[in-house]
């Protein structure tokens, strides 16, 4: 699979639990998804000829309230640049915020953009300046991380020659733990990148390669267990 389908199938499962702010009470939203039809369980190019483009884009993500969509795109000059497309009064709009940081994920209260080592927090003039997670992030070179409610972070790192792990942070009375290699159910084959935890925890997506795929990239999904560690993960997608 590759990475910019993978970016958009992500997207597809990750505003599910976010469908009922699209359509219920005073932040109804009449054109949701861009005015795109909804996702189904088939991934999809998503808004072609607005996101999907001849060009080069990445990192799709809706922020949770749905009202705003980030994501990465290249222009004439081969620079990268953060785009959010934001809907207001009906209508989407497209703003350019600023040249490429990193890939972004919005945290589910809203409130924080993960950028993989660095964070930015809402301010009055939109998001704050590029905030550094810790010294205990620093040795770990992250694509993608990802936060569920509990603010729990699973992300992915660049490796070498396809040896990179994912790994975990959780909060534990208070405190944010050091990084933690995921269950070896995730960590099996190569190339395992784009990790995207539930916001309830209850399951996590990646792709790799591994025995028994499709030959390149695909897309899994795992499920938490009952005892808490990770159920062997299935192939989602497919290239």
């Amino acid at each position: 699979m590759n990475s910019k389908l993978a970016g958009i199938i992500l997207l597809t499962l990750g505003v599910a639990s976010a469908n009922a702010v699209a359509g219920e009470g005073e932040g109804h939203i009449e054109r949701p998804y861009l005015g795109q039809e909804p996702p189904g369980s088939a991934p999809e190019p998503f808004a072609p000829g607005i996101i999907t483009t001849k060009g080069w884009e990445y990192g799709g993500v809706f922020s949770p309230d749905m009202r705003e969509f980030y994501v990465l795109k290249r222009d004439e000059n081969e620079t990268t640049w953060q785009h959010v497309y934001r809907y207001r009064e009906g209508e989407w709009h497209d703003e350019v915020l600023w040249e490429r940081q990193g890939t972004p994920f919005i945290a589910p209260d809203g409130q924080t953009m993960h950028i993989g080592r660095a964070y930015k927090v809402r301010d009055a003039d939109g998001w704050s300046q590029a905030k550094r997670l810790g010294e205990a992030f620093e040795p770990f070179r992250i694509m993608r991380l990802t936060a569920s409610a509990r603010n729990t972070y699973y992300f992915d790192e660049v490796g070498s020659a396809g040896d990179g792990r994912i790994r975990y942070s959780r909060i534990v009375d208070g405190e944010r733990q050091a990084p933690e290699l995921a269950d070896a159910a995730i960590n099996t084959g190569t190339w395992l990148a784009h990790p995207f935890i539930a916001p309830d925890e209850s399951y996590l997506l990646f792709d790799g390669r591994r025995g028994g795929g499709y030959g390149d990239s695909d897309i899994y999904v795992s499920f938490r267990q009952a005892d808490g560690s990770w159920g062997k993960p299935s192939i989602w997608a497919k290239p």
